[in-house]
């Protein structure tokens, strides 16, 4: 499996599934059109690019253009990468028929074709780049149990207030939350922040 620093952005679950299985990397849901309405979802976004830098791949089908193109206006260009897979026609195991345009989709998508569509993006493979680890700390499970940020009475009300003032989007899962904690902070930065509560 191939270790990359980006974030990958994928319009939905069956994306993400299929991602995981080829790239060690932290793959991003957009949920398809929802991004439209969502602030939260697109102000994390923008905090991910600035801090890791994002990959958008997105279907090779229309709706897959409109929302590249809509993600392309909202995020800095500077920091986000584009992922084409090419246009393959046929259809997704799971489902009884092919899309409207009868093309696949990236979950359909092999995974030496996702490997190269991520190659020609110009993904950060780690593996391949020598860098290091990143050198902080990774904040844990047990972590957010200490701090009382989860398995207590108030834990879900202390989770709100730190995630209202990361500015990070309020309906996280504690598993989402974590996920994103250590894309942003390291355990030392968090336990500052904590404090501040």
């Amino acid at each position: 499996m191939r270790k990359i620093k980006e974030v990958i952005v994928v319009e939905g679950r069956y994306d993400k599934n299929t991602l995981s299985q080829v790239v060690d990397a932290t793959v991003v849901t957009l949920g398809g059109f929802s991004v439209f309405n969502d602030k939260e979802k697109l102000a994390f976004l923008r905090r991910l690019a600035e801090k890791q830098g994002l990959i958008v791949l997105t279907d090779s089908d229309g709706a897959g253009f409109v929302i590249r193109n809509y993600l392309k206006g909202a995020l800095p260009r500077d920091r986000v990468k584009q992922a084409y897979i090419p246009d393959i026609r046929g259809k997704e195991r799971r489902k009884r028929a092919p899309g409207k345009e009868g093309k696949l989709g990236v979950e359909g998508m092999r995974p030496d074709i996702l490997l190269e569509a991520l190659h020609r993006a110009g993904a950060t493979f780690l593996d391949e780049a020598g860098e290091p680890a990143s050198e902080k700390e990774p904040i844990t499970k047990a972590d957010l149990f200490v701090l009382g940020l989860t398995g207590g009475p108030d834990s879900a009300a202390k989770r709100r207030a730190l995630l209202k003032r990361l500015d990070l989007p309020e309906h996280l899962t504690a598993n989402a939350m974590l996920e994103a904690l250590n894309l942003l902070y390291g355990r030392e930065e968090l336990l500052e922040l904590v404090k501040t509560l």
